[in-house]
């Protein structure tokens, strides 16, 4: 990687903050960059931006401070490819977007010529130094640098200071489906949660019960094992995956404290509980007979 690529993310998080910290920002060459008052409407997003999901509440705040103080950070761009007078954000479009909401008509700039792989590492870096994007984004950021400017997971760690398996685990998400990702997108499930269900045949089922039993990693992740080790029975049908039977077989092991098993035909079926030792034998007697675990 060159010099001027390793550059890129030195002091980004703090030089291009949206917390609306006063801090001169400088230029590669350590000199101070020159801000510049331009007109609102002259500003174009990315469509390359890694951050897709803006949290209104965060707008709103955002904006509230911009009506009071203006915006004390500037705004970096760079000359819009093929639009003379025009400008692309590369980092700071919440503020811009902010600034809208709050009626500015200029905004604090900062020129800079930057290339597309420039302009899509500093997008990255700056997000994922704040931690901005939420998991799915940031691995689909990665894909683009990797697919559309054949970056390697090794050369990307580099490049956001990330390690090599982080940017792995976080590709994986990608394999999902687009319902469990959404679920993610918008903070419903941790990333962690996803990666537990990834390997199971039916994700979608799980993801529910997950979010509607508020399940930690952990007991998401001996959902997950269940599922799985009832896929391995040829006897075990296929209405077993659905989520009413999973919550159901988590309540009973919760409740016993044993591996339940519930196979379910059209409403018919049997429980099968499995025990190691005639005392836990007899104290699932014991519980089944009060009532209620002790």
């Amino acid at each position: 990687m060159s010099e001027k690529q390793r550059g890129l993310g030195r002091g980004l998080s703090a030089l291009l903050s949206d917390n609306q910290g006063s801090v001169p920002i400088a230029t590669n060459d350590g000199k101070p960059a020159a801000t510049l008052e331009k007109p609102i409407e002259l500003l174009q997003p990315n469509p390359d931006q890694p951050r897709r999901f803006f949290s209104e509440a965060e707008i709103d705040d955002l904006s509230a401070s911009i009506k009071e103080k203006g915006v004390l950070s500037p705004i970096l761009v760079r000359p819009l490819p093929g639009q003379a007078g025009q400008f692309q954000i590369i980092a700071g479009e919440r503020r811009w977007r902010a600034a809208q909401k709050a009626g500015l008509k200029t905004v604090p700039v900062i020129v800079r010529e930057l290339d597309d792989l420039e302009v899509l590492e500093i997008g990255i870096i700056e997000n994922v130094q704040r931690e901005d994007l939420n998991p799915i984004e940031e691995a689909r950021a990665y894909k683009v640098l990797m697919e559309r400017f054949g970056r390697t997971q090794d050369a990307v760690a580099q490049v956001v200071s990330k390690s090599r398996s982080h940017i792995a685990n976080m590709m994986r998400l990608l394999g999902l489906p687009e319902g469990i990702q959404d679920h993610v997108i918008h903070g419903r499930l941790s990333a962690g949660h996803a990666r537990a269900i990834a390997t199971a045949s039916n994700p979608e089922a799980l993801a529910e019960v997950i979010i509607q039993k508020g399940l930690s990693v952990r007991q998401a992740e001996m959902l997950a094992r269940t599922a799985l080790s009832g896929e391995t029975k040829p006897a075990r049908p296929k209405a077993q995956t659905n989520a009413d039977v999973l919550s159901l077989e988590q309540d009973l092991q919760e409740l016993l404290g044993l591996n339940v098993k519930l196979d379910d035909k059209g409403g018919k079926g049997e429980v099968r509980i499995a025990y190691a030792s005639l005392e836990q034998l007899d104290d699932v007697c014991r519980r089944l007979m009060a009532g209620s675990p002790r």
